[in-house]
């Protein structure tokens, strides 16, 4: 994969419907990051007064318009799955990773986004009851893990506003489940869970022809 190919938005979705998968920092293989691949005018820059980060201010336009679902799916890092691509993604980690245990913490956490429809982490967090001190990290591990196994998605990114009316920050992350987002009907695989992993392996295995199978199977476990 060519480094520095991308340069706006809209280039960003086209290379994600391509590839199907693609992180959006490091992912262990070089090149394969939307990080690496867009140009270097698109890449964290600070700045006396502040900062500009082109790249993470298309997460949400391409989040919600850009036909991907968005999350933390890589090795606990965040990324971008094409749709058409999401069933097998879907049907695979389901597999993989066990539902939550009647009256865990993940099922509390995943029956309230049900409930609400979607909460930003501080909000989902607090209706989950975890308010008392040092409750944030262990929280987010667990919303971190239920990303991983598909039952928790982004649908966009929710920012503050300075008393100008300007949007500030780095954003919060607005969670939902895969069923609300995108609907079930849209993360039904007709596929057994083995056969989209080898469906998914083949792929990347052409998007990525010199990357290890070790490398490949961390991108889709």
């Amino acid at each position: 994969m060519k480094l520095g190919v991308v340069h706006n938005a809209t280039e960003l979705v086209d290379l994600i419907h391509q590839v199907g998968l693609l992180p959006l920092l490091d992912s262990g293989i070089r090149g394969y990051s939307a990080e690496e691949l867009v140009d270097y005018d698109c890449r964290y820059v600070v700045y006396d007064d502040g900062w500009d980060w082109p790249l993470w201010k298309w997460k949400g336009p391409i989040t919600t318009e850009g036909g991907v679902v968005y999350g933390k799916f890589f090795d606990k890092k965040a990324g971008f799955i094409a749709r058409e691509w999401w069933p097998d993604f879907f049907n695979w980690r389901r597999a993989t990773h066990p539902a939550p245990s009647p009256g865990s913490i993940e099922e509390t956490i995943v029956m309230t986004l049900q409930e609400h429809g979607s909460l930003i982490t501080r909000e989902l967090r607090s209706a989950c009851g975890f308010t008392g001190t040092n409750m944030r990290s262990r929280f987010d591990g667990y919303v971190t893990r239920m990303q991983m196994a598909c039952r928790i998605v982004t649908q966009d990114f929710v920012y503050p506003r300075d008393k100008h009316g300007h949007e500030y920050g780095w954003g919060w992350a607005l969670l939902t489940t895969p069923e609300q987002l995108i609907g079930k009907e849209n993360c039904q695989c007709p596929r057994s869970p083995e056969e989209s992993r080898e469906r998914l392996l083949q792929h990347l295995g052409s998007v990525l022809p010199r990357a290890t199978e070790a490398q490949l199977m961390k991108l889709i476990k």
